[in-house]
């Protein structure tokens, strides 16, 4: 495995220099550090556009006492495009904008969650509460809980 990661960590940046050569030698130096901005700044705007929307969707899953797995794994993606995004490099913004098609993230997806298996019970203790399935049947340790502000306790 740690001769793979190394020779992408080669690989990547050499054919990023490959390419500025080919593109600055057909557009001109400037069109070319242009393109790398515009498209860290483009791609930034989607970024947080595709997350807000993600988040809310998680929030909602979690609400409901269920697991957001597949949301988890397209913030995990999207949070990965970002870091392509904002390496320079057309190659790098490539892949980015790849990871940020939805349609590409559910084909990982359905790759990825094969390989996994995820069992977990999930707690929700909030500033509100919020009766859900799960709640119901956690009512009694839930009451248990007291939350205090530091102005309401003393040592």
């Amino acid at each position: 495995m740690l001769h793979i990661i190394f020779i992408i960590f080669l690989l990547v940046p050499l054919v990023e220099i490959g390419i500025f050569i080919l593109f600055g030698q057909t557009f001109g130096l400037w069109p070319t550090l242009l393109g790398v901005v515009l498209t860290a700044l483009i791609g930034s705007f989607i970024i947080k556009k595709q997350g807000i929307s993600l988040f809310s969707e998680i929030k909602e899953i979690t609400a409901k006492g269920a697991l957001p797995a597949k949301q988890l794994t397209e913030a995990m993606m999207i949070a990965i495009a970002g870091a392509f995004l904002l390496t320079p490099g057309y190659f790098t913004d490539s892949l980015g904008f790849l990871l940020l098609i939805p349609m590409i993230r559910a084909l990982i997806y359905e790759k990825l969650k094969s390989r996994f298996f995820v069992e977990s019970e999930i707690k929700i203790y909030d500033s509100y509460y919020q009766e859900t399935e799960f709640t119901k049947k956690n009512d009694r340790e839930y009451e248990k809980t007291i939350d205090l502000d530091e102005k309401n306790w003393r040592d």
